[in-house]
């Protein structure tokens, strides 16, 4: 068997360190941060095995001018950013024509529908029961025509991936969660997707669970990864550590290090925040505003609101005008409370121009791989994507996902 570095200990990177541990292999798992204190941190923690297509980017002009005035809450952006994306977000809003979505959601939708039960394993093994609800999720509809719309729209899913869901009457859906204040039109509950109080923490739970079954953690800087004769190394707070292979699985920071070794990966970088609440009663399940563009999840911390995408270059300064937004919007339907006191946290989601992740061997240098590009879904589809990239590793890719491999889509 091998020794692998793995660079990043999101949920992809630790993910896929078990996953190689798994089959035998020797791995080290490096970030220069402890595991699960980026991206996998602070997301809304749902497993969304409800997902069968990706977000698509929308299409009609009105949405678009919406957008574009920032009547809508659920995507701001900067000039600057988008400038700097651009290349990337037109790929991807011509991925997003209906039958080009189609084709990449029957990929997708192999990956999220697996999702909980890759999960299931390792949430037994690392001791995590606590953080998990199986209760699903809630898209919460304030009028009568977009709830009727979305009925439509998720009947369509059911009817061509399997997906279940109830469509509940605002006021019984009320009297299922006394944390609503009111009723609202009605409430889309998909059934399948699981919640954790904690995504930051299932995180690091699965990264101890690597160590206990006699993986190594280290601090160290992905940036300073290099060939070394055969094999590969990298820089860390031990000195400098060699392994025959390495997984790049750095989220939004993998096309910069990629980069040094030739590949040009566009990617868009969607910004979002969070912030906890001392809600005096938080819901049954998280649910997403859907008029406010908020998500509000329990959590270990308090009541979490995330929001949407903001469209800004990687180096713009903290805003989070969504997040007080989306705050104001929703405390008609739900007591907020006071905020706890904490440092603001904001994360990139690495979406790729197809929605697709990037699973498999770098086209130009041996024993090189990657693991990353999950967009909204990394921390639903770390355990999922890891076990694909393990069998390639082995030899024995799984038939149907050849759509996620490099060799087709990086330059």
């Amino acid at each position: 068997m091998a020794d692998f570095l793995v660079l990043g200990a999101g949920m992809v990177g630790v993910s896929t360190a078990l996953a190689l541990q798994e089959q035998g292999h020797a791995v080290t798992l490096v970030d220069r941060k402890a595991p699960g204190r980026e991206t996998s941190f602070g997301n809304a923690g749902i497993i969304q095995a409800e997902a069968a297509e990706p977000y698509a980017l929308p299409r009609d002009p009105l949405t678009l001018l919406r957008f574009a005035l920032g009547r809508t809450n659920d995507v701001t952006w900067s000039m600057a950013g988008v400038t700097e994306m651009l290349p990337a977000l037109w790929r991807y809003f011509r991925n997003s024509r209906p039958a080009r979505h189609a084709a990449i959601s029957r990929t997708y939708v192999k990956l999220t529908e697996r999702s909980t039960r890759d999960h299931t394993p390792l949430i037994e093994a690392a001791g995590m029961e606590n953080l998990i609800s199986r209760d699903g999720m809630g898209l919460v509809y304030r009028d009568r025509a977009g709830y009727e719309n979305a009925v439509a729209d998720a009947e369509r899913v059911a009817r061509t991936y399997g997906t279940r869901f109830r469509a509940v009457d605002g006021t019984d859906y009320a009297r299922e969660d006394p944390a609503l204040l009111k009723a609202p039109a009605g409430v889309i509950h998909w059934l399948d997707s699981w919640s954790c109080a904690s995504p930051g923490g299932l995180t690091a739970g699965y990264a101890e669970l690597l160590v206990r079954r006699g993986g190594r953690l280290l601090t160290g800087n992905a940036a300073s990864l290099r060939q070394a004769g055969n094999g590969w190394q990298v820089d860390t707070g031990e000195g400098a550590v060699s392994a025959e292979q390495a997984v790049i699985a750095l989220g939004p920071w993998s096309p910069r290090l990629l980069s040094r070794f030739g590949y040009r990966i566009p990617m868009v970088y969607k910004r979002g925040y969070h912030g906890h609440f001392e809600a005096p009663r938080t819901p049954v399940r998280p649910f997403l505003d859907v008029a406010n563009g908020i998500v509000a999840a329990p959590m270990t911390g308090g009541l979490r609101l995330a929001t949407g995408a903001a469209l800004v270059t990687r180096e713009s300064a903290p805003d989070t005008r969504q997040l007080e937004r989306g705050k104001a919007g929703i405390s008609d339907l739900i007591e907020i409370g006071a905020r706890v006191d904490e440092p603001q946290w904001s994360g990139a989601r690495p979406c790729l121009p197809d929605m697709l992740p990037l699973v498999g061997a770098a086209p130009r240098h041996a024993g090189l791989w990657m693991n990353f590009g999950h967009g909204h879904q990394g921390f639903t589809l770390g355990p999922t994507t890891a076990a694909l990239l393990a069998q390639m590793v082995a030899g024995q890719p799984d038939d149907g996902f050849d759509a996620l491999l490099p060799a087709k889509r990086v330059a």
